[in-house]
């Protein structure tokens, strides 16, 4: 069974190395299209806010590109200004960006899932009275740290510096679409957002019977579950987690 790889196309990828290192016979579908937000200042305007910012939040890779994308020249990242992230990807990019390592904060390598609630333990215990955290993201998304945050005295600033979509398929991919739908069991979709299988409804795909399906979040898995998926495993956005819950498809 080939798995399905869901994620941005700038994702794509690195997840398919990573994938393929793990023995996964994987294929990339992007299902959400990330373009530049209404607002290009945006970004812009979160560099200039960072150096009072005791937090900077990302919410994804995307995130961490369009960012320092809009890096002003000689800007230095913050030394007293934490980065916080959820997933290994985001964290990997923000050490490539010159985050120092020991500024950077997510959840732990062990956890059972990479997500805020995981994240908020290492963070909960300072001191946020009247400190700005700032809030880098698509247009919406992770306001459940920034109330925890703001219940704690911390000022919220939110920036969307990019915009999420339902993506255009060329023809390869609706090709790939099709050739999914007519073999539901010789694949594997692996849903690392509950955004990508609304887009997958819009753009006129319905699961079978037979259709099989990885989530990488609880919440994730219902949204499969409520729209059709018959069977959906679940796993820790990460190559092995992500592998081993394929080939628990596959022996069955």
């Amino acid at each position: 069974m080939r798995l399905v790889l869901t994620r941005p196309r700038p994702q794509c990828a690195d997840w398919l190395a990573r994938l393929a290192a793990q023995g996964v016979d994987a294929v990339a579908l992007p299902l959400i299209a990330i373009e530049p937000g209404e607002d290009a200042s945006a970004a812009s305007r979160a560099w200039a806010r960072l150096p009072e910012a005791a937090l900077a939040m990302f919410v994804s890779p995307n995130a961490v590109e369009h960012f320092f994308a809009a890096r002003p020249q000689q800007q230095d990242w913050p030394a007293a200004t934490l980065a916080v992230t959820v997933g290994p990807g985001s964290a990997q990019a923000l050490l490539q960006a010159g985050v120092p390592a020991s500024l950077l904060r997510q959840p732990p390598a062990d956890s059972e899932s990479f997500d805020s609630e995981h994240l908020w333990p290492l963070l909960k215990d300072l001191d946020w009275q009247g400190r700005l955290a700032l809030m880098l993201r698509g247009e919406g998304g992770r306001d459940w740290l920034a109330e925890r945050l703001q219940e704690r005295g911390a000022r919220v600033e939110a920036f969307n510096i990019y915009r999420r979509s339902c993506p255009r398929l060329n023809a390869d991919e609706t090709q790939l679409l099709e050739q999914i739908g007519a073999e539901p069991v010789d694949h594997v979709w692996l849903f690392s957002s509950s955004e990508a299988i609304h887009n997958l409804a819009t753009l006129g795909f319905r699961p079978s019977p037979q259709s099989l399906a990885i989530a990488t979040h609880a919440r994730i898995a219902e949204t499969a579950s409520r729209l059709g998926w018959p069977r959906v495993a679940s796993a820790r956005p990460d190559a092995a987690a992500v592998a081993q819950a394929w080939r628990s498809l596959l022996s069955r």
